[in-house]
């Protein structure tokens, strides 16, 4: 499915509602199958949660003859996740796969250290990459290290698996350590269901938990899902791109929260946005001013999904970027680096990439009536979405915001964009 978006003008005072954290439920949803008493409310309504849920569901399922095989699609998130989650259920046989190109993603990393701990995986194509064959049993070895300049969600995975073992886990980091906020997000919600862990220069301790008879309170244990941030980045990027008045009003959103991509409130400040929030239910972002920036410098290796937003962004404004810390980049839905300049050189930016770092000039030029590529990559539709305030695009595959964002382009029309299947 193509989309025509063309030249809106914001609604000055719009609201939209935004489903739980898609990284928050993940994790939830594998805390919850290790201790069903868990209830949980506000979830994701992405494709990566129903898949996840869905897997873990079919684990409960009466065994056949053959292995269970289970297909993840894009979710990359859910294939590391529950490459742990297999490994730790003793009598268990399954072959976890995805997509072609989740088939092109490493998972050795996360692999080994399962190894170490003493899991049985095997690789049925490729050596280190999906799909991969995991025989579940009972994992007693608590001391493992791995790489952690590569994806946070490695060692997530880990922490995640940690309470159910009868030792938990000492995990030592080797290297820089990637994303840090998505690790202490992991911790936190840990800690939620009473789980004592630390986490201390480059150890993570986990402490075994076989019950939540560790947690207070009346039974179910009942946790609240933070609303997406990355989702939100899409509409901070439409305020700063709108003009001086505009409002947006998102929920549900905490101050305090556990979302490293949090950080756009900070960020979208250099843009002339402002974040207030409300009670500690809602924020509304606001355009208050247009600061006469000529170029900006972030380091984002804390939080790599909001990369693409503020990139475009900056093209919007006609401001300069030099962004650092995203080799995570490389190796998601598609090569973020490589996507983001093919597809901005089109619009008529001049932009380098390196393994590491994206460089954009400053640009008063932005073509019009350009086919955005997705290349199967959620964020890519989402964060050229906002350049139709200043051009008319079009977006190819817009379909794929479903991993994330199933009703994005029906929000968009909510607060004045038109968007048109061609």
């Amino acid at each position: 499915m193509n989309l025509l978006l063309k030249s809106s003008i914001v609604n000055h005072q719009s609201s939209i509602t935004i489903t739980g954290s898609k990284s928050e439920t993940n994790r939830l949803l594998l805390l919850q199958a290790l201790y069903p008493n868990i209830v949980l409310e506000n979830t994701s309504n992405s494709d990566d949660s129903v898949i996840m849920q869905k897997a873990l569901e079919l684990i409960s399922q009466p065994e056949t003859h053959n292995p269970k095989r289970i297909d993840v699609h894009h979710a990359g998130t859910a294939m590391r996740f529950l490459t742990a989650y297999f490994a730790v259920q003793d009598g268990k046989e399954i072959v976890l796969t995805g997509s072609s190109r989740m088939k092109e993603r490493p998972i050795k990393i996360l692999v080994e250290a399962l190894r170490q701990l003493g899991a049985e995986i095997t690789y049925e194509e490729n050596e280190g990459f999906p799909p991969i064959r995991i025989k579940g049993k009972k994992l007693t070895q608590n001391k493992v290290s791995l790489g952690a300049n590569v994806s946070s969600q490695y060692i997530s995975a880990l922490i995640l698996i940690a309470p159910k073992l009868e030792n938990g886990i000492e995990l030592t980091l080797e290297g820089e350590i990637t994303s840090i906020p998505y690790i202490k997000m992991t911790l936190a919600l840990l800690n939620e269901i009473g789980v004592e862990t630390s986490f201390v220069e480059d150890k993570v301790t986990v402490k075994p938990l076989v019950t939540l008879s560790a947690v207070e309170g009346p039974y179910p244990l009942s946790l609240i899902v933070e609303s997406d941030w990355t989702s939100a980045s899409y509409y901070y990027s439409i305020v700063a791109l709108s003009e001086i008045g505009t409002k947006i009003t998102l929920s549900s959103y905490k101050k305090n929260s556990l979302q490293g991509d949090s950080v756009l409130a900070t960020i979208y400040q250099d843009f002339g946005v402002e974040t207030v929030f409300n009670d500690n239910q809602s924020i509304t972002i606001s355009k208050i001013n247009i600061k006469n920036q000529k170029s900006l410098l972030f380091n984002l290796q804390s939080s790599p999904d909001i990369v693409q937003t503020i990139v475009v962004t900056c093209f919007g404004l006609g401001i300069g970027c030099h962004l650092t810390g995203l080799h995570t980049l490389k190796i998601k839905e598609t090569d973020r680096l490589e996507a983001l300049k093919n597809e901005l050189t089109k619009l008529g930016a001049t932009i380098t990439v390196t393994k590491d770092s994206l460089t954009l000039e400053p640009s008063e030029v932005i073509h019009s009536n350009i086919k955005i590529k997705t290349y199967q990559d959620h964020r890519m539709a989402m964060a050229f979405a906002p350049l139709v305030l200043k051009s008319t695009i079009i977006i190819e595959e817009a379909e794929v915001v479903s991993k994330s964002y199933p009703t994005f382009w029906d929000d968009l029309k909510k607060i004045g964009f038109i968007v048109e299947e061609i």
